[in-house]
């Protein structure tokens, strides 16, 4: 599964990153907090909570507003 980071910059396009280096990255650090763009579907954040839940680990996930645009919002993701 691949999914899209949050950009840096409005009109930048946002980068991918895939399952497997998620995975990596809590292994090595325990826990880790992940921002996604909005580009991702919820049906994809909710397939990433439940494969981290089913590993024993816990996960919370929010939406973070940072504008008054509706579109103006990112994925926060933090798992432990």
């Amino acid at each position: 599964m691949e999914l899209k980071i949050a950009r840096n910059l409005i009109n930048e396009k946002p980068k991918t990153i895939s399952l497997e280096k998620i995975e990596e990255a809590v292994e090595k650090e325990g826990q880790k907090f992940f921002y996604f763009d909005r580009d991702n579907t919820h049906k994809q954040l909710i397939a990433l909570v439940e494969h981290f839940s089913k590993k024993g680990l816990s996960v919370y996930h929010r939406i973070v507003k940072y504008g008054l645009d509706a579109n103006d919002y990112m994925y926060e993701v933090h798992i432990l």
